[in-house]
């Protein structure tokens, strides 16, 4: 069941992307398999990747109030503290749904974003990034089908792996059509800056920054 999820690329370059991350990280699984047959096969996808690959752990939580739909993955990055104790530090990365088709490529992509700490972004944007101190959230509503997505999903993850400003949710919305209507989104990936700003299609690094920039500008 779990093979079906990967497309054979993805399959076949997943220990490359996932065996030798830099620092370990968690993922956390929001949910309750009693309830849906995507949260039960969310808890098999991490419990795999948890078992396969060292570097990962995994986690089940219950469902919150505070989100809408299920199950959700976050993924965190693992600490030692100087007590000895590990402990997960959260990122701000979400995928809202069960990832498939595509946007397996996405939670690979926020794997490897949380590891690195989003340092694959340019050195402009980690410049621009350090001068950040407004919460800014970033909301990518996408599908399995949709191969811009899980490159929108690669920057949007490593923006919020690099600023404690950031949040970055991934929307699967073949699976939540609620959020489709709630944006009135008529072509993804379709990202929504805080709520307010809304950018169709897949932009590059730099145009994302003056987007989000701009976003800001309108809140004040």
């Amino acid at each position: 069941m779990i093979r079906e999820q990967f497309d054979e690329a993805t399959w076949a370059e997943l220990p490359e992307f996932i065996a030798n991350l830099p620092e370990p990280v968690r993922l956390i699984v929001w949910g309750d398999e009693t309830k849906s047959h995507t949260e039960q096969q969310a808890v098999e996808l991490i419990q795999f990747l948890a078992a396969e690959y060292a570097s990962i752990r995994w986690e089940l939580l219950p469902r919150r109030v505070n989100y809408d739909y299920y199950p959700v993955i976050g993924i965190m990055r693992d600490v030692q503290e100087t007590t000895g104790e590990i402990s997960a530090q959260d990122h701000g990365v979400r995928i809202i749904g069960l990832p498939a088709g595509y946007q397996m490529t996405a939670l690979i992509a926020a794997i490897q974003a949380v590891s690195f700490r989003g340092m694959t972004l340019e050195a402009k944007t980690r410049i621009q990034l350090k001068g950040l101190q407004t919460a800014v959230r970033l909301e990518l509503i996408t599908d399995a089908k949709d191969e811009a997505g899980g490159m929108m999903a690669h920057l949007i993850f490593s923006l919020a792996a690099a600023s404690p400003f950031i949040r970055s949710h991934l929307i699967m919305g073949d699976q939540f059509p609620e959020a489709v209507w709630r944006y009135s989104v008529d072509r993804i990936p379709h990202l929504v800056v805080n709520g307010r700003r809304h950018i169709t299609g897949a932009i590059e690094e730099g145009k994302l920054m003056k987007e989000i920039a701009a976003a800001l500008k309108i809140g004040q």
